[in-house]
C-alpha cells in the first residue's frame, strides 16, 4: 500500500479523520493538497503550496507526514502556533491513527528558565521594579514543579515581563557545559527529547538561527529528518534576512555590561575596578545612541556610504571606536580573572564578538547585502542580505545528507500569480513543484468589499483623520465586531486616540489599541467583548495583526484597511530590492512594490472570514484600488467578494449583519 494511497482512504467521507475529528467534512482542496504533499515525501522534491483560508492545510500535511514514518521537522512562525501543533493537532492525529509518534517542542533558549541565571538575579540588587521582584518570587516557586522550563507554562506571565532576561540565557552568555546548573538545563533538555523524537516542532526564528551560528541543536536534528514541513512560509524570507546577517545594538552592549557587573561584584569583588570598566562601556554605548540625535521611532536611517545618512562622518566613526576600545578593555579586564569561574569566560567571549562587530561596521558592507540602522530607545546596526535564495540552496537544499530530503512549505499567502514567484525566488525555490488550492468558502455569498471614493487621497494630511471618523460610524452602526489594521504606527496612534475620543462619553465602545496589552490579551478582549452581549469592541492594529489572527464568527465582521500596504519607498531593504531589480533591466513597481502589497493586502482580508458560516465587509480606505490600473491587479489578489458601490450599501449591510447577529446572540 502506497502513501498517497493511505492519505486518501484518511481523508475519505467514513475514514478515519471522519471518525476520530469532530465535524469533520471531507474537502476537495484539502485532499488536493494532502496527496500532493504525500507524492513530495515518496519523490523526495521540494513542494510549495498556497492554500487559502479554510481548506484546512495543517491536516493536509501532517497526515502525510505523519503516516509515512519518516522522522519529520515541523517549522511554524511563531511560539504560539507551535503550542497548538504541538499542543493540539499532533496529539489528536497521533491518537486517531494509533501512531507509536513520539513528538517534542523545541523552541529558542529565551523560551526556558534558566536556573543559573535565576539564582544569579535573585542576588542581584537592581531588578528593574517591584513588579519585576514579585513576578521573579513567582517564577521561583514555579521552578519547583516544572518539568520542560517552558515560560509559556507559566499562566500570567507577562511576555513582554522586564524580568525575562533576567532569567533566561542567551547565546552570548549561557555558560555552556560550565554551567553549575548544566545538568539540570531545561534547555538541554529539550534538544535531547527533540533528537530523540520522531517528529520536533520548532519555529522560523529558530530554524535561521541555528543556520547562521549553529548553536541551537537544530544542525545536529536535521540530518537525521527526512521530511520538514514549514507552515506561514510567507514569512520565511523576512525572518531569514534578519538571522543570515550580522547586527550590533546598543541594547547588546548595555545587556553585557550588565552582566559583567554582576559577576564581577559578585565572584571577583576587589580585583578589577568594574565600574570604571562597565562605565566605558555604559558610556560607549550612550554616545553611539546620542550619533542618531532626536529621530521618530522606528526610523531607518539609509546606509549606502561610510556613515547613516544625515550623522556626521567624524563622529560616527569615532564613536564605533570607541565601542571597540571599551569592549576591548572589557576583554583585558576579564581575562585577568577568567580562571575564577567559568562566567568570566563567557563574558570575554561575549566582548571580543562585540568588540568584532563593531569594526565590522567600520568597514565597507559586504557585496549582496544593504545596511541601515534602527532608531529607537536603542540604535541597531544592520548588515543584512537582500534575500535567503543563497542561504537556502547552499545550506538547507544542497545541504541534504546522504539521504534526500521532502521540504514542503506552505501558507494561506505566497504570491499573486501562479507561480508563487513572490515567494519562490528570494527563497532560492525556482525549481520546486508549486500547487494552489482555492478557498471552499463561498465568498460571493459570504463577504462583501467597499472601496470608498470621496476619501482624500492617501498622501493628503488630512486621510487618516477620515478614516478614524468614518471607522467610529461604521463600528457604531455594527455594535463593534471592528478591526482597523494600519500601515503605519503612527496611523495606529492616530486613529486610536481619535476613536477613543469619538466614544469617549457614551460608553457603548471599548477601543483596544496595539501596544497597550499583550496581543494575546488583547485578541481575547475583543473575542470577549463582542461575544455573547458583552461590550462592543474596535480593535486598532498594525505589523504582526494583520496575519495570524483567528477571530471566527460574529466577533469580527468588519475589517477596515487604511491604505494599500506598499513597502515604505525609503525603506533601506526595499531600497536595495528596487535597485538590484532595476540593475536587471526589471520593474520595481510591478516585480516588488506590487507583489509586496498584494500578499499584505490578502493577509488583512484573510482576518475576515474564517469559517464557512462567517459573514463580513471588507472596507479597504483608498480609491487607488479602482482608480488605478494596477488596482485590478490588487482586486485579483482578493478573494472574490461582492462589490458595494456606495456608503449607503454598506450602511444597509452593517444593519443586515447587526439584526443577523442580534438573532444569533438571542439563540446562544
Amino acid at each position: 500500500m502506497n502513501l498517497a494511497y493511505e492519505v486518501e482512504e484518511a481523508f475519505a467521507l467514513g475514514g478515519v479523520l471522519s471518525r476520530a475529528a469532530e465535524h469533520f467534512v471531507p474537502r476537495s482542496g484539502q485532499t488536493e493538497m494532502a496527496l500532493a504533499v504525500a507524492r513530495a515525501i515518496e519523490g523526495a522534491y521540494p513542494l510549495v503550496v498556497e492554500a487559502s483560508t479554510g481548506v484546512g492545510k495543517t491536516f493536509s500535511y501532517l497526515v502525510p507526514a505523519l503516516l509515512s514514518g519518516e522522522r519529520v521537522l515541523l517549522s511554524t512562525a511563531t511560539k504560539a502556533l507551535q503550542d497548538q501543533l504541538f499542543g493540539r493537532d499532533l496529539p489528536r492525529l497521533v491518537k486517531a491513527f494509533g501512531l507509536p509518534v513520539r513528538t517534542a517542542l523545541l523552541k529558542g533558549r529565551a523560551s526556558y528558565l534558566c536556573l543559573h541565571r535565576m539564582e544569579m538575579a535573585r542576588q542581584e540588587a537592581h531588578l528593574p521594579d517591584g513588579v519585576s521582584v514579585r513576578a521573579l518570587a513567582r517564577i521561583e516557586e514555579w521552578s519547583q514543579v516544572t518539568r520542560t522550563g517552558d515560560l509559556a507554562e507559566l499562566p500570567g506571565l507577562d511576555e513582554r515581563s522586564p524580568v525575562i532576561p533576567f532569567v533566561t540565557s542567551t547565546r552570548e552568555n549561557c555558560l555552556g557545559a560550565q554551567c553549575p546548573r548544566f545538568r539540570a538545563c531545561h534547555v538541554n533538555l529539550a534538544r535531547r527529547e527533540a533528537m530523540a523524537a520522531d517528529v520536533v516542532v520548532i519555529n522560523h526564528h529558530l530554524f535561521f538561527a541555528d543556520l547562521a551560528v549553529r548553536e541551537s541543536g537544530v544542525a545536529e536534528l536535521l540530518p537525521s529528518v527526512r521530511i520538514a514541513i514549514f507552515d506561514e512560509a510567507h514569512q520565511l524570507n523576512e525572518t531569514g534576512v534578519q538571522f543570515l546577517g550580522r547586527n550590533l545594538t546598543t541594547g547588546q552592549l548595555l545587556d553585557f555590561s550588565r552582566d559583567m557587573l554582576a559577576a564581577g561584584l559578585q565572584l571577583a569583588r576587589g580585583l578589577v575596578d568594574w565600574q570604571g570598566v562597565v562605565a566605558a562601556t555604559e558610556q560607549a554605548a550612550r554616545e553611539l545612541r546620542l550619533c542618531a540625535g532626536k529621530q521618530y521611532p522606528g526610523t531607518k536611517l539609509r546606509w549606502t556610504g561610510e556613515t547613516p545618512d544625515g550623522l556626521s562622518a567624524v563622529v560616527w566613526t569615532q564613536a564605533l571606536e570607541a565601542v571597540h576600545a571599551a569592549c576591548m578593555q572589557a576583554c583585558a579586564a576579564l581575562d585577568r580573572v577568567s580562571e575564577i569561574a567559568p562566567d568570566f569566560v563567557r563574558l570575554y567571549e561575549r566582548a571580543t564578538e562585540l568588540a568584532e562587530r563593531a569594526e565590522n561596521f567600520v568597514n565597507a558592507c559586504e557585496p549582496g547585502c544593504v545596511r541601515w540602522v534602527d532608531v529607537g530607545t536603542q540604535l541597531r546596526l544592520v548588515e543584512s542580505p537582500l534575500d535567503i535564495s543563497k542561504a537556502v540552496k547552499s545550506k538547507v537544499l544542497g545541504a541534504a545528507g546522504d539521504a534526500a530530503k521532502s521540504w514542503i512549505f506552505t501558507s494561506a499567502t505566497l504570491g499573486d500569480d501562479d507561480k508563487l514567484t513572490w515567494f519562490t525566488q528570494p527563497c532560492g525555490l525556482a525549481d520546486a513543484e508549486v500547487l494552489r488550492v482555492g478557498s471552499p468558502f463561498d465568498y460571493e455569498r459570504q463577504a462583501a468589499v467597499y472601496v470608498p471614493q470621496d476619501f482624500p487621497k492617501p498622501s493628503d494630511p488630512s486621510h487618516t483623520a477620515k478614516v478614524a471618523e468614518s471607522a467610529a460610524a461604521w463600528s457604531r452602526q455594527l455594535g463593534g465586531r471592528t478591526m482597523v489594521l494600519t500601515t503605519t504606527l503612527r496611523a495606529l496612534r492616530a486613529i486610536g486616540d481619535a476613536l477613543q475620543v469619538a466614544f469617549e462619553y457614551s460608553g457603548d465602545m471599548e477601543v483596544l489599541v496595539q501596544g497597550n496589552m499583550p496581543k494575546r490579551v488583547l485578541i481575547e478582549r475583543f473575542r470577549e467583548g463582542n461575544t455573547n452581549g458583552g461590550r462592543a469592541c474596535v480593535l486598532v492594529a498594525s505589523a504582526s495583526f494583520w496575519e495570524g489572527i483567528d477571530v471566527p464568527g460574529d466577533a469580527l465582521q468588519l475589517v477596515i484597511i487604511d491604505k494599500l500596504p506598499f513597502p515604505p519607498p525609503n525603506d533601506p531593504l526595499a531600497e536595495a530590492r528596487s535597485k538590484l531589480l532595476e540593475s536587471q533591466g526589471r520593474s520595481a513597481f510591478n516585480d516588488y512594490f506590487l507583489p509586496e502589497a498584494a500578499v499584505a493586502l490578502k493577509q488583512g482580508a484573510g482576518r475576515l472570514i474564517r469559517r464557512e458560516t462567517d459573514q463580513g465587509i471588507l472596507v479597504v480606505c483608498d480609491s487607488r484600488l479602482v482608480s488605478m490600473g494596477y488596482g485590478r491587479r490588487l482586486l485579483r489578489a482578493l478573494p472574490p467578494m461582492q462589490r458595494l458601490i456606495s456608503e449607503q450599501e454598506l450602511m444597509d449591510r452593517l444593519e443586515s449583519l447587526t439584526r443577523t447577529c442580534t438573532r444569533g446572540c438571542l439563540q446562544t
